[in-house]
């Protein structure tokens, strides 16, 4: 299939947006650690509630698909960095759980040691996945790859609602590859220079790169965007990692040091936002 034009744009748009959440949805977790320091839980709190008022206004908005697409990908943001992150900094603070340090400095910090032991309950849900129905690209192929396609079937349809579905696929992505690079960095597993590392770091770039050329084939905004965010967290992994080896300052981690360049980012992530919301105020259902 040939590129064209208004694809490549709908596809950088969409690339754009999601990736310049992620850095955002960084500095949002360590912001609520700074200003609230003593009632960080209680920030976090709301910050989940906030996400849970978006995946409503999404779900409410499911004529418009670009919009709802937007809300539930803003809303898994959202309960991923208030609910899920801050329930296991909560934990390790209650368990008194140290951080790992290497050569003098904190590499991994309490939260992200007791986020591991999500890793069984992470594969419980992806069983559940990969026996479903789905239109995930990557389930389907195992489904057909296990010859369970036809068995699994095609059963009544059920009004899709693309703020769900993109809710869940933000909260499912970002669970499975924070695992995937907290197993790896352990030392008594890999080690963050093990090759296995890095095997997961350029996997997962050109994996991106491979989805991303599959993404600017896309012209419609909303399905464009639910492709991006599974683009952008498998090359955001490949950012952790090169952040992690110490080969750039991961400035959304020091949002107050660096309150310059993360208000750039908000501000490019707001106009990309406007610009995408403007371009697809009529997009309705069925279309």
């Amino acid at each position: 299939m040939a590129f064209r034009l208004d694809q490549i744009k709908t596809g950088l748009q969409s690339f754009a947006i999601v990736l310049l959440f992620m850095p955002i949805g960084h500095a949002l977790m360590v912001l609520n650690e700074r200003i609230f320091e003593h009632h960080k839980l209680s920030g976090a709190f709301a910050i989940g509630m906030l996400g849970v008022f978006t995946l409503a206004a999404g779900i409410s908005k499911y004529k418009n698909k670009a919009i709802a697409t937007l809300l539930g990908f803003l809303a898994g943001v959202l309960i991923w960095t208030g609910w899920v992150e801050f329930s296991f900094v909560w934990i390790a603070e209650k368990l008194h759980v140290a951080p790992y340090y290497e050569h003098g400095e904190v590499a991994t910090k309490p939260e992200y040691l007791v986020m591991m032991s999500s890793a069984g309950l992470l594969l419980s849900m992806l069983v559940y996945f990969g026996f479903s129905r789905t239109k995930c690209q990557f389930f389907n192929w195992f489904q057909k790859l296990a010859g369970m396609k036809e068995r699994i079937g095609k059963e009544g349809r059920p009004a899709k609602l693309v703020a769900m579905t993109t809710f869940v696929e933000t909260i499912m992505i970002l669970w499975t590859f924070y695992i995937v690079l907290l197993l790896v960095y352990d030392q008594d597993i890999a080690g963050d220079r093990h090759p296995a590392t890095y095997i997961v770091a350029f996997g997962s770039l050109f994996w991106s790169i491979y989805l991303f050329l599959n993404l600017i084939k896309i012209s419609k905004f909303d399905y464009a965007i639910r492709y991006a965010v599974p683009t952008v967290i498998i090359f955001w992994n490949f950012v952790e990692v090169i952040g992690r080896w110490d080969l750039f300052k991961e400035i959304w981690v020091h949002p107050i040091e660096h309150w310059v360049e993360n208000t750039i980012i908000l501000a490019l992530l707001m106009g990309f936002t406007v610009y995408y919301l403007k371009e697809n105020r009529g997009l309705e259902a069925g279309r």
